[in-house]
């Protein structure tokens, strides 16, 4: 086995509120527990990174970026010089100014490239109030075929949701369907839930707190449900939307949870809830439905055409209309009143994560790799 030295260029690589950079850091853990050597070209000082400053907008538009969890680097042509001639294949995560300014310079130098598309044209539009704009959306689309994408021979799309748009729209590259993978330490397991949960039932969502999250129609449904009572909603996140949605939820029965939880706590909140909602309306994955379904937990998967993540669901009772509060409540009650299905759908989506793994999909990617390494060694022959 012959392993790589592989350059992650991403304009951020410590964000724990982004999932591009959430999903960079594990495939770069994973990696290196391949034998790979991984660097990456990014904001922030560590041993293994080609340090970026970050580029400073003008306060409003750098106060929205802040808000959803981005930051962009500033390209430093030099040091973006020395870390692309370091390396034997440079993979491109964000369709932004750094990978631009490196993206030239690996053509130049003709050090093999790949990229992944991991900026969905909905998490930018609808963070602007344009999220149904189709014609906005196909624009995005465009734009970052022309200026970005249809110069890689290889792109990494996470789901074969995001691959079918992109070939819609006229991406040429060779598309690589592979998921963003699900680390090993989520695995089936059952804890006991803390005392001021014991007689609740705990419904939890995982994801930023932001307009195509759509957790207001999650909080909307516990109000119709006809067990609100009971129930006790905890979302796992931070974002701009938290005070909206803390006066949304003032009127629930029991007050909620959000807050942000670190990978340990995260683990154990998984074993203590005791129904998932998944409510995007744009979503290229969704690692965090991934993550709890793969713990035991029955999700309830919003039906959006703009979402991979419907794929998912074992069968319709994981399902409901997309932005209708009142199906998902419909869907919330029935697994509420049929506990014994519940514990038996618990199993099977567990044992349905497992073909997620992480290190099967990372083992995928070093393919992709591999290909386009050969494929500029012939290039240049």
């Amino acid at each position: 086995m012959v392993y790589l030295k592989i350059l992650l260029v991403v304009d951020q690589f410590d964000s724990d509120n982004n999932g591009t950079t959430i999903s960079a850091r594990r495939f770069a853990e994973e990696l290196k527990r391949h034998g790979n050597e991984v660097k990456t070209a990014s904001i922030g000082k560590a041993a293994d990174r080609y340090e970026m400053r970050e580029f400073k907008l003008i306060s409003i538009a750098d106060n929205i970026i802040k808000k959803q969890g981005m930051a962009f680097a500033r390209p430093d042509r030099e040091t973006l010089e020395q870390a692309i001639v370091w390396a034997d294949v440079v993979h491109f995560l964000m369709p932004f100014w750094l990978s631009l300014s490196g993206l030239k310079i690996a053509e130049r130098l003709g050090v093999p490239h790949t990229a992944a598309f991991h900026v969905q044209p909905e998490n930018i539009t609808y963070t602007l109030g344009m999220g149904k704009m189709t014609g906005v959306n196909n624009a995005i689309y465009s734009f970052f075929r022309s200026s970005f994408y249809n110069r890689f021979s290889h792109i990494h799309c996470p789901s074969r949701f995001i691959a079918g748009e992109l070939e819609k729209h006229g991406y040429t590259a060779q598309l690589h369907v592979i998921s963003n993978g699900v680390d090993r330490c989520f695995r089936y397991r059952k804890k006991a839930k803390p005392a001021q949960w014991a007689d609740k039932f705990v419904i939890l969502m995982i994801g930023r707190l932001s307009n195509e999250k759509r957790q207001d129609v999650l909080i909307e449904a516990i109000k119709k449900s006809r067990h609100a009572q009971r129930i006790q909603l905890v979302l796992a996140g931070q974002g701009p939307k938290r005070e909206k949605y803390e006066a949304l939820a003032a009127d629930l029965a029991n007050p909620i949870v959000i807050d942000f939880y670190e990978k340990p706590r995260l683990l154990d909140l998984l074993a203590e809830c005791d129904l998932y909602v998944h409510a995007a309306d744009a979503e290229i994955e969704a690692i965090s439905c991934m993550e709890a379904f793969s713990s035991g937990l029955v999700p309830i998967i919003a039906n959006s055409p703009k979402s991979a993540t419907p794929q998912f669901a074992l069968d319709d009772r994981s399902l409901f209309d997309a932005g209708s509060s009142d199906d998902l409540a419909a869907k919330i009650d029935y697994w509420m009143e049929n506990e014994s299905q519940r514990r038996i759908m618990e199993i099977r989506y567990a044992l349905h994560g497992r073909q997620y793994g992480i290190d099967a999909c990372v083992s995928q990617i070093e393919e992709m790799f591999r290909q386009a390494m050969e494929e500029a060694e012939d290039l240049h022959a």
